[in-house]
């Protein structure tokens, strides 16, 4: 049993075009998680700036990621809702990881082959160091939950190995300065929910992205309510009828994934939806899920809209947010500054 009170901690980074992916993925998880836990979610425009970002698209997207939190029902008051940068124990938490860490550990990290692809030598610092600032994200303020997708587990686990380390490095360091223990929790990975991999309206073969060019591949937080139905109705299937088990999607991922989509939203499982739909063909199913993106996202869409409207407003969320944030996450660090022996 951990002696840490629990508390969940997440990201989004602000890199543009947020999709229902990002939304399945992960903000309708953060969203129910505040029944039960203590929240911090933040945008993570440190991460963001790992590939080069325009200065004023990477603004507008940090007010963006926001908007969408607020407007898929975080509650900025009750729990905390601030961007990276502004709050200085990330970095410097980062840099300390830095010196623990291992270079093979980052070596690993399957991430960083996929991003950087042929040309890693041509990639930036920061994108080999990411997971070390991922994990200075959750043990600034000793997190003990991460709410994480499939692609960043190998991520949490080097969170976990490097709060190991230090705690093993600084143990007694660590008793001198009265914590009983390890000083970091080992962050656990939380699932709410079924595990939701949104992939390609075009392709169900590969993931929804924002950077597919084809904007009928996804559907964006953004997009309204008519522009929802028209890519659903426009979304790739096969000319069978939907299976009556969910074995019969083998060789078919359009038929999966749009099946997913409709579970994830309804908030019933697969089986639940080829129940009511089996052996029905698209045509009735395409428009009764077009029906329930639209009056599900719809209102997400023009929530942020108004938000966005009012750019103050978001920007006194973040500094609020940020505030907060700091107040616990610098008291950890001066912790970690005594253990590790710097003077102050």
């Amino acid at each position: 049993m951990s002696s840490h009170p629990p508390r969940v901690f997440s990201g989004v980074q602000p890199t543009g075009n947020l999709h229902l992916g990002n939304y399945l993925g992960a903000i309708t998880r953060f969203v129910t998680l505040q029944d039960s836990h203590d929240c911090i979610y933040c945008v993570v425009d440190l991460h963001a700036i790992t590939l080069w970002q325009d200065p004023k698209e990477l603004t507008h997207n940090i007010r963006e990621v926001t908007a969408a939190f607020l407007a898929a029902g975080i509650d900025a008051d009750k729990h905390i809702v601030f961007n990276q940068s502004q709050v200085s124990a990330h970095a410097e938490l980062a840099w300390v990881f830095n010196c623990v860490a291992r270079m093979g550990w980052l070596n690993r990290m399957t991430q960083f082959k996929e991003k950087a692809g042929k040309h890693k030598e041509n990639a930036s610092v920061g994108l080999f160091s990411y997971p070390n600032l991922m994990a200075a994200d959750i043990l600034a303020y000793r997190a003990t939950h991460v709410p994480v997708g499939e692609d960043q587990k190998q991520h949490l686990e080097l969170s976990r190995d490097i709060a190991q380390k230090f705690n093993t490095d600084f143990a007694e360091s660590i008793a001198a300065n009265g914590h009983q223990g390890g000083f970091f929790p080992l962050p656990e990975p939380l699932i709410t929910g079924p595990a939701t991999r949104v992939m390609s309206l075009r392709d169900g073969s590969k993931k929804m992205s924002k950077s597919d060019p084809s904007d009928y591949s996804r559907i964006n937080l953004t997009d309204d309510q008519d522009m929802i139905a028209k890519k659903i109705r426009k979304a790739r299937t096969d000319p069978e009828p939907l299976p009556s088990e969910t074995a019969g999607f083998e060789g078919r991922p359009e038929a999966a994934n749009l099946v997913g989509i409709y579970a994830a939203l309804a908030g019933k499982s697969h089986e639940e939806v080829l129940h009511d739909f089996g052996g029905q063909q698209f045509s009735v199913f395409k428009p009764a899920l077009a029906e329930l993106a639209a009056e599900t996202l719809g209102p997400i869409s023009t929530e942020m809209k108004k938000l966005m409207a009012a750019p103050d407003h978001i920007d006194d969320i973040l500094r609020a947010g940020a505030a907060r944030a700091r107040a616990i996450a610098a008291p950890i660090f001066d912790d970690v500054r005594r253990i590790i022996g710097f003077v102050s």
